[in-house]
């Protein structure tokens, strides 16, 4: 493919979201640089940030901006003083809900794999998760998070409710995705139980005719959760509903051995949104130790998303070689003297020069910016 200009606007969010997204803009300027392509990069406010600047989680004119935009990089949102009051009537959450609706985002897609070199960060056995490499699609703006939702002084509700297109339009890229890898799709509910479920699996069965070349089985919720555990090589593509999507992908992410290594892409029916699936992680703001492993390989889904295939391998194979080297935060290497920044400048010049001998540890003070 030629020379691409995109506008991708930036979203930093709160805690660790700004220096994550720092590093992952900066080896997509690496990929622009190598490959010739123009990268505008535009940040906005969301989050804890933006409500303490204008009040509003989300501002009219971060949509606006977002809706104009070729991509989206979202860092992560969040702040104790919100998530610990249970009063608050604003809180960031809110505007990442609005800004789904807003862009239409009804697809979350999140790779999960396991690295041979990271297995033993994972606190399950490394006979049970080698091998393991799965795709989940989560529903994103429907179900119990869209519902309508109610308290009087002694309950309160949550209503979950689907349509069928709302199924049928991320079932269809699910099944799309299974027939480019091994063929396979799980369909994860609750149908012994909801009524939104047997809506699910009959949307599905129904569409299985279509795609006869991938094998379709059902598992509820409740086992699903337990069969990522004992068996994780056995899934291919799951496909859920939001809830149960939100909750087995963050289940999923103790098979890679940490949060910080797993990226998203939420697509729709505008502009599509990256960012990596960990939270804003305010102990560790400003200290240097944020894992931007994920914001980085978000920023290869992005790539994808522009059909640069090229580009997205060669950011996928800048990060294994971190992973190899050992060049990583102290989340995953408690003795790394490695910060967010080196490790992201390390990613960074592999994608401009190729492969890097690591500094030796003595001379790490300095940082990686003397060789770079």
């Amino acid at each position: 493919m030629g020379v691409l200009n995109k506008k991708i606007v930036v979203l930093p969010g709160d805690g660790i979201g700004p220096e994550v997204c720092n590093e992952a803009v900066k080896v997509l300027e690496a990929v622009a640089e190598r490959f010739g392509h123009r990268f505008l990069f535009e940040k906005h406010l969301m989050g804890a940030c933006a409500i303490d600047a204008t009040g509003n989680p989300l501002p009219d004119e971060t949509v606006d901006a977002c809706l104009e935009a070729d991509a989206i990089m979202l860092g992560a949102i969040g702040d104790p003083k919100y998530d610990n009051n249970p009063a608050a009537k604003v809180r960031p959450e809110q505007g990442l809900l609005r800004l789904r609706k807003s862009l239409g985002l009804y697809a979350n897609i999140r790779p999960v794999t396991a690295y041979d070199v990271l297995l033993d960060h994972s606190p399950l056995k490394n006979t049970r998760i080698a091998g393991a490499d799965m795709l989940i699609f989560r529903e994103l703006t429907g179900g119990i998070y869209f519902g309508e939702k109610g308290r009087t002084s002694e309950s309160a509700y949550d209503n979950c409710t689907y349509s069928k297109e709302e199924i049928v339009r991320i079932a269809h890229l699910a099944f799309q995705a299974a027939g480019m890898r091994r063929q396979k799709l799980t369909l994860v509910d609750k149908a012994n139980v909801l009524e939104t479920s047997r809506l699910w699996r009959e949307v599905v069965q129904d569409m299985a005719q279509d795609y006869p070349e991938v094998a379709v089985d059902y598992l509820f919720v409740d086992n699903a959760a337990m069969q990522l555990i004992l068996n994780p090589r056995s899934f291919d593509v799951i496909l859920t509903e939001n809830m149960f999507g939100d909750i087995l992908s963050d289940e999923a992410s103790v098979i890679a051995g940490s949060l910080g290594l797993l990226p998203s892409a939420s697509v729709g029916n505008h502009v599509s949104l990256f960012e990596p699936i960990h939270g804003s992680y305010p102990q560790a703001k400003g200290k240097g130790i944020a894992n931007p492993i994920a914001a980085i390989l978000s920023a290869a889904m992005m790539l994808e998303h522009f059909n640069l295939q090229e580009e997205a391998d060669l950011v996928k194979e800048a990060v294994h070689n971190a992973l190899e080297k050992q060049v990583l935060t102290p989340e995953l290497n408690p003795t790394s003297p490695y910060s967010t920044e080196q490790v992201g400048s390390f990613i960074a010049y592999y994608v401009l020069e190729g492969a890097l001998v690591v500094p030796h540890k003595s001379n790490i003070e300095v940082g990686l910016s003397t060789i770079i």
